[in-house]
């Protein structure tokens, strides 16, 4: 059955009648429409605004924006510049053990991660967690390796 403009309905069900407020006790919702006796809530116009807390500092003036919140899950690493690396000599094995060993490091509990800050001449295989990208650059130009080692 083709159905046309002017024989169009909504499908049974889909529409609810609205609620006729005010309209007396047999309607249900008759004289305060369910909004009680007296009060701020009662009145007519909107009550409040979104986030009015009846005059307490409201929750977004109470949380300062950008000082004193840590950052979630944040990542923490154990740093080394490229300058430091300058103790190993050519081919040495650059990791956590290693750093540890020359007591470039101590007490590492957290993943290495290599920065460019300083130059670098020897030739090494860096294995780190995470690197920076002139830290790449640096140890590549040396004719070094840079390895990245997966978290667990």
């Amino acid at each position: 059955m083709t159905s046309t403009l002017n024989s169009l309905k909504s499908n049974s069900g889909s529409r609810k009648k609205k609620l006729r407020k005010g309209r007396g006790i047999a309607a249900g919702q008759g004289a305060s429409c369910g909004f009680g006796m007296r009060g701020q809530k009662s009145r007519s116009g909107r009550p409040t605004r979104p986030g009015f807390e009846g005059g307490q500092m409201p929750l977004y003036r109470r949380v300062p924006k950008l000082k004193h919140f840590e950052i979630i899950n944040q990542k923490s690493f154990s740093v080394i510049n490229l300058n430091k690396l300058s103790e190993f000599k050519d081919n040495d094995v650059v990791n956590l053990d290693s750093l540890v060993k020359k007591k470039l490091l101590f007490k590492p509990k957290s993943p290495l991660k290599i920065l460019g800050n300083g130059d670098i001449n020897t030739k090494l295989k860096v294995q780190a967690h995470a690197f920076t990208k002139v830290a790449i650059e640096k140890i590549e130009a040396a004719g070094g390796s840079c390895e990245l080692i997966k978290n667990k």
